[in-house]
């Protein structure tokens, strides 16, 4: 069995992360599909018939030079497209909040020392948090999202005197592990979302008692390898749809007036097809960056660490 609630180093957090799902994983992922995967099967075949539609339009109006074409699509298919926009954005809400939540309430179980966790007791931490899931979005949306775009584009704004780059490459990772760490905070004390903000904020610099080294760039840095880890990954699946697309591009008219749509037909298909894969890759592997920053808020929690050794010592005890 896993220790939570105990002090890292930057490789441990990184090994412990692959160690869960040793020890977890074929639950984990079992309740995990049972809970997302009608949600998945949904995002996905949207994306492959909605977009590749979408795409079709648009390069095929572009080929003949009929930008009216385009609108007139629009025009005539708003009703459907409106339904269809509204419905794929709800799905997509759904997804996000079960995406992000289950390894909170996953993680929250197995650290109070449940060993095999069933489907109804993760739906039934859903059921029992509706209220803070309700405030937690609308304390994302409204709060989160607008701090978060500022200073994103702020940094964005700097690239142009080269300090930018290295912001952006030290806020992606920090506002990732703010953001899971406010998600795990709020569902595991008794703070409010303005608290929980505060906390995930200041736990990225400094441990709570304040006369320990700052974690930052052991947060970072396991952080960052995850995100590369998953990147390659799913770069894979987004390199060959690429491959059939300019290949199809190329192939289509040697003389380089290209008449004919890359995304209808063959070719197309599997563009998409792939691309789904990819991004239902991305979905499924992104449980490794949760889990990993979930390890490292029970890091940043030392107030509960000696309680979790006692804890472990009586245990042992116990079954002695």
């Amino acid at each position: 069995m896993m220790q939570f609630y105990k002090k890292r180093d930057f490789g441990t957090f990184i090994s412990d992360s692959f160690n869960f799902f040793k020890l977890y994983g074929k639950n984990y992922f079992k309740n995990y599909i049972l809970m997302n995967g009608l949600l998945l099967i949904l995002i996905i075949t949207i994306f492959i018939f909605g977009y590749k539609e979408l795409f079709s339009q648009v390069f095929g109006s572009n080929l003949r030079g009929e930008t009216y074409y385009f609108e007139q699509y629009f025009s005539d298919n708003a009703g459907m497209l409106i339904v269809v926009g509204i419905l794929t954005f709800l799905l997509f809400i759904v997804l996000a909040i079960v995406n992000y939540l289950y390894p909170v309430f996953y993680l929250k179980r197995i650290a109070q020392g449940a060993e095999k966790i069933k489907t109804d007791d993760i739906l039934s931490d859903f059921k029992n948090n509706t209220g803070r899931i309700a405030r937690l979005c609308l304390g994302m949306i409204f709060i989160v999202v607008p701090l978060t775009l500022f200073v994103v584009g702020f940094s964005y704004i700097l690239v142009f005197i080269i300090i930018g780059l290295f912001l952006i490459l030290l806020l992606y990772p920090t506002i990732f592990n703010v953001n899971t760490f406010l998600m795990y905070d709020y569902f595991n004390s008794n703070r409010g979302f303005l608290e929980s903000l505060s906390y995930s904020i200041r736990a990225q610099f400094s441990y709570p008692n304040g006369s320990e080294k700052s974690p930052y760039w052991k947060y970072w840095g396991s952080a960052f390898v995850m995100f590369i880890i998953i990147y390659i990954a799913t770069s894979v699946f987004t390199v060959i749809p690429m491959i059939f697309f300019y290949g199809s591009v190329l192939t289509s008219s040697p003389d380089g007036n290209f008449e004919q749509n890359p995304f209808t037909g063959v070719a197309g298909v599997i563009f998409f097809i792939f691309y789904g894969i990819s991004i239902l890759l991305s979905l499924v592997l992104s449980n490794l960056m949760y889990i990993n920053a979930g390890l490292m808020y029970y890091d940043s929690r030392t107030d509960l660490h000696q309680k979790a050794e006692l804890a472990e010592i009586d245990t042992i005890g116990s079954n002695e």
